[in-house]
């Protein structure tokens, strides 16, 4: 079984940075979408960002363009996320998980299902004011 393990998360003030990494156990990277996903208490799970098998095309939730960066490096199996002038909207758990996915016309297409992902413990991201 697949496990997507997030790490790199940590407690920032308004403006900081952290830069999130996740690596799929027992997964080589396919054709297909590695997201970011994010959880807050009370809330739904949200996709805030992801990126495609050649490590160029790329999403972000509108809350993270501009401020939020998804890469990959395939060699190690690794997805990043480095994320700049957070916001306290930024708290919440995040998770890395695998979905389908295709390029058309440079943009990626291709919904979530959470409920057919495979979802590591996630990491803990927190931004105070």
């Amino acid at each position: 079984q697949v496990q997507f393990v997030a790490s790199g998360g940590g407690s920032v003030q308004t403006g900081g940075s952290l830069s999130l990494s996740c690596v799929p156990s027992g997964y080589t990277y396919s054709r297909g979408c590695v997201g970011w996903f994010r959880q807050a208490p009370g809330k739904e799970r949200e996709s805030v960002a992801g990126i495609y098998t050649d490590g160029v095309s790329t999403y972000y939730q509108d809350s993270a363009k501009g401020r939020f960066t998804v890469s990959r490096d395939n060699a190690k199996n690794t997805v990043y996320l480095q994320m700049n002038s957070l916001k306290p909207e930024d708290t919440g758990m995040y998770y890395c998980a695998a979905f389908g996915c295709s390029v058309v016309r440079g943009e990626i297409v291709g919904r979530p299902y959470y409920d057919q992902m495979s979802w590591g413990p996630g990491t803990q991201v927190t931004v105070s004011s």
